[in-house]
This record gives structure tokens, sequence and C-alpha cells, in this order.
């Protein structure tokens, strides 16, 4: 996975290796967690192409995508730093260094589409919300209570697979944090956009543009924050 571009906390913070919050969520663990992303996001995107466009969705994907890697990385950092600083610190004090192993080792491997995933549910749980829509207000209702129960039960799902991975301490576990960081990423998103359906094109073109400079924006400076963490 770490040959494909998985994200890991040792190779992000440590080696520098910042690309990989970008390819992780092209790399999947398996056939299956590649089919169930990719199924979500076809339905998902299905609905969200039409009230932000193909650029919109593709700029959605990307940066919840993103914000989901930096958080899990964020993470990863405080949960288990500790064990590779305590290994670090021996080899120092044996004068080993040169004899140390990869700090990814230390780090669980991140990888997948589903931050991203939950980042457009994020960005359509506001963007179903307008009075624009030319839309019945029920079944408008109905669309976006589907996508709040999408994300919600999939975050619960998420926590209690990792639950028991923690108590019998064997399994794969699920990437939480990038999950959770994608969804607010989508919320975030989508506050100053209005749907492409039923907006004038200047004013749709304008917010999403305001959209995306403002997250990358965060982005970079959440980015400069984990790289000032201590080493």
């Amino acid at each position: 996975m770490l040959f494909w571009g998985a994200d890991n906390a040792g190779n992000v913070l440590i080696q520098g290796e910042w690309w990989r919050i970008v390819t992780a969520m092209f790399v999947h663990v398996g056939i299956l967690h590649l089919a169930t992303n990719m199924w979500c996001l076809w339905n998902l995107g299905l609905l969200a192409e039409p009230l932000m466009g193909s650029a919109g969705v593709l700029a959605v994907y990307v940066l919840t995508g993103a914000a989901g890697n930096l958080l899990s990385t964020f993470f990863n950092w405080f949960k288990y730093s500790p064990d590779w600083a305590r290994y670090h610190a021996e080899l120092v004090s044996h004068h080993a260094a040169n004899a140390a192993m990869s700090p990814s080792v230390f780090f669980p491997a991140g990888a997948g589409a589903s931050g991203a995933v939950f980042g457009i549910a994020g960005a359509l749980i506001v963007l179903l919300k307008s009075h624009l829509l030319p839309v019945p207000a029920g079944e408008l209702h109905k669309l976006r209570r589907s996508v709040i129960y999408f994300a919600a039960i999939n975050l619960a799902i998420g926590f209690t697979i990792s639950l028991g991975v923690v108590v019998r301490h064997t399994g794969i576990s699920i990437d939480n944090s990038a999950h959770l960081g994608g969804v607010l990423c989508g919320l975030l998103f989508a506050v100053p956009m209005v749907p492409r359906i039923g907006a004038p094109s200047e004013l749709f073109f304008f917010r999403r543009r305001a959209a995306i400079g403002m997250v990358v924006g965060l982005l970079v400076l959440f980015g400069f924050f984990l790289a000032q963490l201590p080493r």
C-alpha cells in the first residue's frame, strides 16, 4: 500500500512525503474496498453533479479527501509517535541511528476514497437545503434526510468496527478520522455555494471559486501546522 501511495504519518511528517495526502485517496486495500467506495461515489455523484457541476464534484472529491487524510495524519501522529520517539531516542543513545527502521513501521497506513465520499455527502447535506432547487419541498427533504442517514450510519459503523478491533486486537481498523475530516470539509465547502440548478451562472461560478479558494487556504494552513509539530 505504501508503495502505491497510501498515507502514513511517519512518511508524511518525518520523511516529507506530502504527496501521499492526495495519492492515498486513489489507493484501496482490495477489490471489495474499491467496489463499495465506487458504489457510494456513483450514487452520491449522480446527485451532486447537477448541483455543483463536474468541476465542483472533482474539487470536492480532491479537497475533502485531502482534508480527511490530513486529519488522519494528525490523529495517527499523536497516537503512535510516542513509540517512534522512544525507539529513536534509544538509537541515538546507542549511536545506532544509521541502523534505524523506517518511521512508517510505527504508523498505520491509510488508503481509500471514503473520506472524499463522506465529503461529497457533507456538501450535499448543505446544498439540498437550498430553496432555489426546482424540487417539491417534501421530496427535497427526503433526499437530504437520506444523505444525512448515509453519513451518520456509516460513521457509526466505522466507529463500531474500530471499537471491535481495539477490543480484540485484530483486524483492519477503519480510518474514522479521515471520514470525519471529509464530511466536515464537505459541509464547509458547500456553505458559500449555491446549487447550479436555479442559480444564475455568474453567481454559481463565483461562489464555487470562493469555496475552492477558502478550502485550499484552510488545508494549506492545516498542513503548515502539521509540518511544525515537534518530531
